[in-house]
């Protein structure tokens, strides 16, 4: 493996790292169970959206999530030197690719499928 793909693997460990460490949101829904109960999936920019009907309870939690991804994202990317946006794609690719069968993740071309 070139170093350059070493590199990439260990900024996408790390941002997959640190965001299981976020605090969940202090909402009577958090993350955990909006993703279980197949309200928000995984975007692949590392993010999170909403699947299907809007709620305003949703919509507070999905922007605190990102928020603070946003900012993780942007620590990560300042430390190891590469652009927000790239972190940001490859952590989005591992948590896709790590979600639970079941959850919903968005494809690229922006439709939510479950795995």
């Amino acid at each position: 493996m070139s170093g350059s793909k070493l590199k990439m693997l260990a900024i996408a460990l790390l941002a997959v790292l640190s965001l299981a460490g976020l605090p969940s949101a202090a909402h009577a829904l958090d993350l955990s169970t909006a993703k279980a109960q197949g309200l928000v999936g995984e975007r692949p920019d590392g993010m999170v959206g909403i699947v299907g009907q809007s709620t305003p309870q949703l919509r507070s939690l999905v922007e605190q999530v990102n928020s603070q991804r946003l900012e993780r994202y942007r620590d990560i990317a300042a430390k190891q030197g590469v652009p927000a946006a790239q972190v940001q794609a490859i952590t989005g690719d591992r948590l896709i690719q790590n979600a639970p069968a079941g959850s919903y993740v968005m494809d690229a071309s922006g439709k939510w499928i479950r795995k």
